[in-house]
C-alpha cells in the first residue's frame, strides 16, 4: 500500500522535475508547500480519475439509500461519521441528511467536491450553536439576533 503523500518543498519540483515525478510510484500524491502561498497537490492523472470515480460512486450510494426509503439507517451511520450531528434538533438532521444528498450527487457530477466541504462545514458550525446554549441564545436572541433574510440592495450608480 502507498502513502497518501508525501509533503516536500515546491523549489524541489523547480529543480529536480523528473525525480520529482517520479516519486509518484510510491505515494499517491505529493503536497507541494510553498512560501508565500497555499500549498499545491501533484497526482498522476490516473489517480485523480480513480478517486473521481469512488467520490461518484459514494455520492450515488448515499443517495440510493436514503431514496429507497431507508433513511433512518443512514442517519445512524452519519451520526457515527460525523458525531456532532448529536447536537443538530431532528428535523435539522433531516434537512442536512437530504441536502448532503443533493449537494454530494451535483459536486460529484461537476468533479468539484468543494460545495460539500462548505455544507459539512456550515452544518457543523450551526450543531455548535445548538451545543453552546449561550451562544445558541446569543445568536438566535433579540434584538442582535436573526432579523431574517437580507435585502437585495439598491443599484447605484
Amino acid at each position: 500500500m502507498t502513502a497518501a503523500y508525501e509533503e516536500i518543498p515546491f523549489s524541489e519540483l523547480l529543480h529536480r522535475p523528473a525525480a520529482t515525478a517520479d516519486r509518484l510510484h510510491k505515494v499517491r500524491a505529493l503536497r507541494l508547500r510553498r512560501r508565500d502561498a497555499a500549498d499545491l497537490a501533484l497526482m498522476r492523472v490516473e489517480q485523480m480519475e480513480q478517486d473521481s470515480t469512488v467520490v461518484d460512486f459514494a455520492a450515488n450510494l448515499l443517495s440510493g439509500l436514503v431514496r429507497l426509503g431507508n433513511p433512518t439507517a443512514v442517519e445512524q451511520v452519519l451520526r457515527d461519521t460525523l458525531p456532532w450531528i448529536r447536537f443538530l434538533p431532528d428535523e435539522d438532521a433531516k434537512i442536512f441528511l437530504r441536502e448532503l444528498t443533493e449537494v454530494a450527487r451535483g459536486a460529484a457530477a461537476l468533479d468539484n467536491l468543494a460545495p460539500v466541504a462548505v455544507l459539512l462545514t456550515q452544518w457543523r458550525h450551526t450543531a455548535e450553536v445548538h451545543a453552546d446554549p449561550a451562544l445558541h441564545a446569543l445568536v438566535t436572541g433579540e434584538p442582535q439576533g436573526d432579523f431574517g433574510p437580507a435585502h437585495i440592495p439598491e443599484e447605484t450608480d
